[in-house]
C-alpha cells in the first residue's frame, strides 16, 4: 500500500504567498508601505530606504540617513465549492469519512514586517540595509474537506536580508547593487487515503487482510481476530502526514537609475533567482484509522511509511523591472512599472525521500512567465500631506485548471490601492496605505498521477475539482526617520 507524500514544496518551489498576498504565485507583493499607495508603480522614484528592494541605485538620491519601518496586514476572504473531487477509488465505499465544505481556509490576517536603513557617505556613494518578507502562505482546510488527499494546511514563513550600495556617476546614472540571505521556513499537512487503499485491496487483494487476521487468531485467540476483522469493516479513518523544513540561500539585486532631469527619471532593476536545497522531516500517522491499535499497526506496516527525511531542490524565479517617474508640476507627479517574472523555471516538481527507497512524488505545474503592470500617481495636498494612488494587474503563473493544486489556487488579480505621507516634523513621517485585491475565480481540476496502488512513485490519485473566491484587502503603515 503506498500513500502521497508531503508536497511541501508545492509551497517554495511556486516561491510566493497562496492567499495571503498579492503578488503571483508565492510571492509576496509588498515589501514598502509608500509603495504600495502606487501599486507598487514607485520604483523610480526612491521615496525612502525601501527603494533598497525596488532598485537599489535609487539609493543614491537619498540624503543623509533615513529609517523606514512598518508593515503590512493582509486580510483574506477566501471560499470554496466543490464541484466533483474524489478519492482514487470510486465509488467511495460506504466507510468512507465523509468530505465536507470548506470555507475561510484563509487566516484572519496575517502581518508581515519591513525594515530599512540607508547612510550617504559622500555624493557618491550611498550604503543601505533592507529586512523583508519576500514569500509566504498559510492555509488551513482543515481535515475532512474534499482535497485533503492533496493538502490539509500549509505554512510558508521566508526573511530576505538585503545590504545594499549605490555609486552615483554623474547627474545621470547611478547603478546599485545587493546581496541577498533568504532564509525559509515551512510546514504542510495532509491526509492518507486509508479508507479507498482498503477497500481497494480488500476488493481485488483480499489476501493480506485474510493473512493478517489469520496472524491475529493465532497469536492472540479467535476474539482479537473477530475484533480486528470488524475494525476492517467498520468507518476507517484517513492517515495523515506531516512534515517541516527550512534552508538558506542566497542571491543578489542589481539597479540603474536614469535621471533626465530632475522631474525625471527612468529605472532598471533584476533580482536574481536563489537556491534552494530544502531539508526536514516527516511523521506519518496512523494511530486513528481505526479503533483497534492491531489493526492501526497493521496498516502502518502495510503502507511501507516511514518518518524520514526529505529533500526538495529548487531555484525561484529572478525578477526584471522597468520603471518611470515623472513629476509633471509642484502638485501632480505619475509613475509606471512593468515587472516580468521568470516563473517558467518552475516545471514539474519533483520530491525525494532519502534514505528511503520510495518513489518520488511530481507535482505537476508547468508554469508559465508572468507580467504585472502598475500606474500610480502622488499628489501633493500640501506641505505635510502627500497623497497616492495606483492601479496594477498581475498574472498568475498558472497555465490551467488542471495545473492549478490547492497549495496555491492562484489566478489573475486586479489591485487597487491609495495612500498618503503625513510629515509630522522635519525629520519624521508616517505613511499609510490600503490596498483592495479583486482575484479572478479559479477552476481547479488537478490530477494526482500517481495512486497508492502505483509503483515507483508516491501519491494519493485524487481529484481535487471545484472554485476558489479569493478577495484581499491590505492596510500598510510605516515611520520615517531622517537624520
Amino acid at each position: 500500500m503506498k500513500h502521497k507524500y508531503l508536497p511541501l514544496l508545492i509551497a517554495v518551489a511556486c516561491a510566493g504567498i497562496a492567499s495571503t498576498a498579492q503578488a503571483s504565485g508565492y510571492r509576496f507583493g509588498s515589501q514598502s508601505v509608500s509603495a504600495q499607495g502606487t501599486a507598487d508603480a514607485s520604483g523610480a522614484e526612491a521615496a525612502d530606504a525601501s527603494t533598497i528592494f525596488y532598485n537599489p541605485a535609487g539609493l543614491s538620491r537619498l540624503e543623509g540617513t533615513q529609517f523606514v519601518g512598518g508593515g503590512t496586514l493582509v486580510v483574506p476572504h477566501s471560499t470554496y465549492t466543490d464541484s466533483g473531487s474524489k478519492s482514487f477509488f470510486a465509488p467511495v465505499p460506504d466507510n468512507h469519512k465523509p468530505f465536507s465544505a470548506t470555507k475561510d481556509y484563509a487566516p484572519d490576517a496575517v502581518f508581515a514586517p519591513a525594515l530599512y536603513a540607508s547612510k550617504k557617505i559622500n555624493d557618491q556613494w550611498t550604503v543601505g540595509a533592507g529586512l523583508f518578507v519576500p514569500y509566504g502562505a498559510k492555509l488551513d482546510y482543515g481535515n475532512d474537506w474534499y482535497g485533503r488527499y492533496a493538502i490539509t494546511n500549509i505554512k510558508l514563513e521566508a526573511i530576505a536580508l538585503n545590504p545594499s550600495v549605490s555609486f552615483k556617476l554623474d547627474q545621470h546614472h547611478s547603478f546599485g547593487f545587493g546581496v541577498t540571505a533568504e532564509y525559509m521556513k515551512a510546514e504542510l499537512g495532509q491526509g492518507v487515503d486509508v479508507p479507498g487503499s482498503v477497500a481497494f485491496l480488500g476488493k481485488f487483494a483480499p489476501t493480506a487482510s485474510q493473512a493478517f487476521l489469520a496472524n491475529i487468531a493465532k497469536t492472540q485467540g479467535l476474539a482479537a481476530a473477530q475484533a480486528a476483522g470488524a475494525a476492517l469493516q467498520g468507518p476507517i479513518n484517513d492517515g495523515h502526514a506531516s512534515m517541516d523544513g527550512h534552508d538558506w540561500g542566497f542571491g543578489f539585486n542589481l539597479g540603474y537609475l536614469y535621471q533626465l532631469n530632475e522631474g525625471t527619471r527612468f529605472g532598471i532593476a533584476y533580482r536574481s533567482s536563489i537556491s534552494h536545497k530544502l531539508k526536514g522531516s516527516t511523521i506519518w500517522d496512523f494511530s486513528q484509522v481505526t479503533s483497534n491499535p492491531a489493526v492501526n499497526a497493521f496498516i502502518a506496516k502495510a503502507s511501507n511509511k516511514v518518518n524520514s527525511e526529505a529533500l526538495v531542490e529548487l531555484r525561484t524565479p529572478e525578477t526584471l523591472s522597468v520603471n518611470a517617474f515623472h513629476q509633471m508640476d509642484d502638485k501632480w507627479a505619475l509613475m509606471g512599472d512593468v515587472t516580468w517574472t521568470r516563473t517558467s523555471r518552475l516545471q514539474n516538481l519533483d520530491i525525494q525521500f532519502p534514505p528511503t527507497a520510495e518513489g518520488a512524488e511530481r507535482i505537476r505545474q508547468n508554469w508559465k512567465d508572468t507580467y504585472r503592470v502598475s500606474l500610480g500617481t502622488n499628489y501633493k495636498y500640501s506641505d505635510s500631506l502627500m497623497l497616492r494612488a495606483g492601479i496594477a494587474h498581475d498574472q498568475a503563473p498558472v497555465r490551467s485548471a488542471e495545473l492549478r493544486h490547492p497549495a496555491l489556487p492562484d489566478s489573475d488579480r486586479m489591485q487597487y490601492s491609495i495612500g498618503a505621507n503625513w510629515k509630522l516634523n522635519a525629520n519624521s513621517s508616517i505613511d499609510l496605505a490600503y490596498s483592495y485585491i479583486d482575484f479572478k475565480d479559479a477552476d481547479v481540476n488537478y490530477t494526482n498521477d500517481c495512486s497508492p496502488v502505483k509503483t515507483g512513485c508516491t501519491g494519493n490519485g485524487e481529484t481535487t475539482k471545484g472554485l476558489f473566491k479569493t478577495r484581499m484587502q491590505l492596510i500598510g503603515l510605516a515611520y520615517n526617520y531622517k537624520f
